[in-house]
């Protein structure tokens, strides 16, 4: 109809609204004329069906509430809408039963490809995935045809963490930790302890709490921190919401925040700059994770090599510590 309109062929229009087409100024505003009076729009089911793609992008992510998984995926839906395609949602809550039946409703939605955000899913069903199409795995190390792995440095990230508190001047260090099940709750740990052993300072278990990664597992923690009668005088927390909700535990008990005792968290998430007093944090940009999974997506997708990678952690230094008064 709109070729009709315009007196071009349907292809000449096809082309003009691929990009593809060189005609003169006088059949361009013809064509685009057509289109406006006819209320077109171009179907991009129907265009990536005819070259074999639906141009959707299948997203496993594991709470899409949480403000560190919200960030990543505004990052993938920034780069993948640049490049045409669509990305589908879906969350796995860390169950391996659910991301499986998540990820087997997006194969049957016939997804271009697959970008999986952490997760329970042992290394091997991942590197099934891989061969069935385009896989990008963010937070661990695999490698196979057709899969590529994205990973942050965790381990630096908890040593230069702290490392602040040491160089504050604090010896009686304790961690809130991740859940043990994650490849990157561990390193930070790790981090922690080589950050201890360089500074000559004894490790002492009983200053390691387990956590959650939420606000209400820092709650708990600190709570727990505290009942124990411990001596410390410092705190790093393994990520941001724990130390938010550490801080919250603290303040409940009248414990100061950083008078009394210093918190570092991890993330730099946005709410870490406006809590009260605003938290030291490492800084992984949590948008650019998100943003160059969906780079390495859309190079597996041209059939390029990935050269996607995040840059190193650093310190954000805000007014939730400070240095000890002997």
């Amino acid at each position: 109809m709109v070729a009709l309109a315009a007196g071009v062929s349907p292809s000449t229009v096809s082309r003009i609204l691929n990009g593809t087409a060189t005609v003169s100024p006088a059949r361009q505003d013809a064509v685009d004329a057509a289109i406006k009076r006819l209320g077109f729009r171009p179907n991009p089911v129907a265009r990536g069906l005819a070259g074999g793609r639906t141009l959707s992008v299948g997203v496993l992510t594991q709470t899409i509430s949480s403000p560190f998984y919200g960030e990543a995926l505004h990052g993938i839906e920034d780069q993948l809408e640049k490049a045409g395609y669509i990305p589908i949602f879906v969350s796995g809550h860390w169950h391996e039963a659910e991301e499986r039946k998540a990820i087997e409703a997006l194969l049957s939605r016939r997804v271009d490809g697959l970008i999986v955000l952490a997760g329970r899913l042992p290394n091997q069903a991942l590197q099934a995935y891989a061969k069935q199409l385009p896989t990008v795995v963010v937070g661990r190390k695999l490698s196979a045809a057709r899969l590529f792995s994205l990973g942050f440095d965790n381990e630096a990230g908890g040593l230069i963490a702290t490392q602040h508190l040491v160089e504050c001047g604090h010896d009686r260090i304790a961690f809130i930790a991740g859940d043990r099940a994650h490849e990157d709750a561990l390193a930070r740990e790790a981090g922690y302890r080589k950050a201890l052993q360089q500074a000559g300072i004894a490790f002492d278990p009983t200053l390691v709490i387990a956590g959650d990664y939420t606000e209400a597992g820092g709650l708990l923690a600190v709570n727990r921190l505290l009942e124990s009668r411990l001596p410390f005088t410092a705190i790093f927390a393994a990520n941001d919401q724990m130390a938010i909700g550490a801080a919250l535990g603290l303040y409940r008990r009248n414990v100061r925040v950083p008078d009394d005792v210093s918190l570092v968290g991890f993330d730099d998430l946005a709410p870490a700059k406006f809590a009260i007093p605003p938290l030291t944090t490492v800084r992984q940009s949590v948008y650019e994770m998100g943003s160059q999974a969906a780079l390495a997506m859309l190079d597996l997708l041209r059939g390029a090599t990935p050269s996607a990678s995040l840059p190193p952690p650093t310190l954000v230094p805000r007014e939730s510590t400070r240095r000890v008064l002997r």
